[in-house]
């Protein structure tokens, strides 16, 4: 598959949000003739730094950046911050055209609203942001792990978007190299529930 998969990061994307979809990913891309280039993008080129402190070196700016077929999004605190910066919600708005499909996971469907790719689409985020999204009455918010509406993904927080990005995997490049991923990550989640005391689960839980 000669194609180009983009993951927009900025300073405070949320760890698993983007390492474990770039996982999955990246598998396919290696292994299962995925994607032939995955490109870390960010507005200045430089490195970011996650919501726990990790480092990471991005490949391009985006001036650098070419056509993408494919857009990932991850959240995180930084989300708060960057859908105010008029750079990064151009550079969103300028890409999606050409794009095959978009993926957000958690809070990063708030730069696809601001994008205005959510209007009147069917989207998800972390639990604890529900209530901000549907302040968006042209979003049709659900609670479910993830979502699929025409080219635009989105995922509920964290691990959710590894469940989404297997979907993602399964409608493009069929079930058995999505099953064969999988396996490969041993991505096969307990049914483990710990207590949260305060806190209700999720409805997709």
């Amino acid at each position: 598959m000669s194609s180009r998969f983009g993951f927009l990061l900025f300073d405070n994307f949320e760890d698993l949000d983007f390492f474990g979809p770039w996982e999955m990913f990246a598998h396919w891309s290696k292994q299962f003739n995925g994607p032939k280039e995955l490109l870390i993008i960010n507005e200045h080129g430089k490195e970011v730094t996650s919501v726990k402190g990790l480092t990471i070196k991005t490949s391009l700016d985006f001036v650098q950046c070419p056509a993408l077929d494919y857009l990932f999004i991850p959240g995180g605190l930084g989300t708060r911050k960057e859908v105010d910066n008029e750079k990064i919600i151009a550079f969103i708005q300028d890409k999606a055209p050409t794009c095959q499909q978009i993926l957000s996971v958690c809070t990063g469907a708030f730069l696809l609203q601001k994008a205005g790719l959510l209007h009147n689409k069917k989207a998800t985020t972390h639990w604890s942001s529900l209530n901000r999204l549907r302040a968006f009455e042209d979003v049709h918010v659900v609670e479910e792990r993830y979502t699929r509406d025409g080219n635009i993904w989105t995922s509920a927080g964290v691990s959710a978007g590894i469940d989404m990005s297997l979907a993602f995997i399964d409608a493009i490049a069929g079930a058995e190299v999505a099953g064969q991923i999988q396996l490969f990550a041993e991505y096969y989640p307990s049914n483990k529930i710990y207590p949260t005391p305060g806190h209700s689960l999720p409805k997709y839980i």
